[in-house]
């Protein structure tokens, strides 16, 4: 392999469809030997107004509806455990991804990757309040992170880390979570990760055949 491939991940860490691909995703990249570039951004504040979406309390009731349907075939065809109404959900995300966001800059990509499965899990079978710091500390000391990484994520630095991811999602194209871009080419939602794992076994057979 000449050159690296590398996956930006665009994401909201309440996102439960970004929960139902995570360690899939993360499986798929494995096997590539594809780097990812871990981008939580600001979805319902910054990028829905310039995409047209819409957060989940503003849709039509039969969107909400049937997004409940669709979340419950997914969870039993994949076999991956969701509340489908949490207890702490709509929740306020930007405190955790801003953490994510420290934790990939200090610690790096990996355990930022292991982090964003820590939070999601959190929301959608933990049920537990991703808002609240003293979750947040208690997921860093799961993994094994350090304490401090609450401070970082206080830090100018990790606000204006995260306003970039949102403008760079922005730039991109992207309009909704999780979504997948490799060399521009966007993979939105995790039921098209399909499509990114031949994608990405192209591009490295094409680049052994150099």
């Amino acid at each position: 392999m000449t050159t690296a491939l590398t996956v930006d991940y665009y994401f909201a860490p309440n996102s439960p469809w970004t929960y139902l691909g995570h360690q899939r995703f993360a499986q798929i990249v494995q096997r590539h030997g594809a780097a990812v570039r871990v981008l939580p951004c600001d979805l319902g504040g910054k990028v829905f107004p310039v995409s047209g979406g819409l957060p989940l309390a503003k849709r039509a009731p039969q969107r909400q509806a049937y997004r409940l349907v669709e979340l419950q075939r997914f969870s039993e065809w994949l076999d991956v455990e969701l509340n489908l109404k949490p207890r702490f959900f709509p929740v306020q995300p930007d405190d955790a991804a801003r953490l994510i966001v420290a934790v990939d800059m200090l610690d790096g990509p990996e355990a930022a990757m292991q982090l964003t499965g820590a939070v999601l899990r959190a929301v959608w079978v933990e049920e537990l309040n991703i808002a609240d710091e003293r979750v947040l500390a208690e997921l860093l000391t799961r993994q094994g992170r350090a304490p401090r990484r609450l401070e970082d994520s206080h830090s100018q630095a990790a606000a204006e880390r995260f306003e970039q991811n949102t403008q760079q999602a922005i730039d991109a194209g992207v309009f909704g979570a999780p979504s997948y871009v490799v060399n521009g080419e966007i993979f939105w939602g995790q039921d098209r990760l399909d499509f990114l794992d031949r994608h990405l076994q192209r591009l490295v057979a094409a680049q052994q055949g150099q």
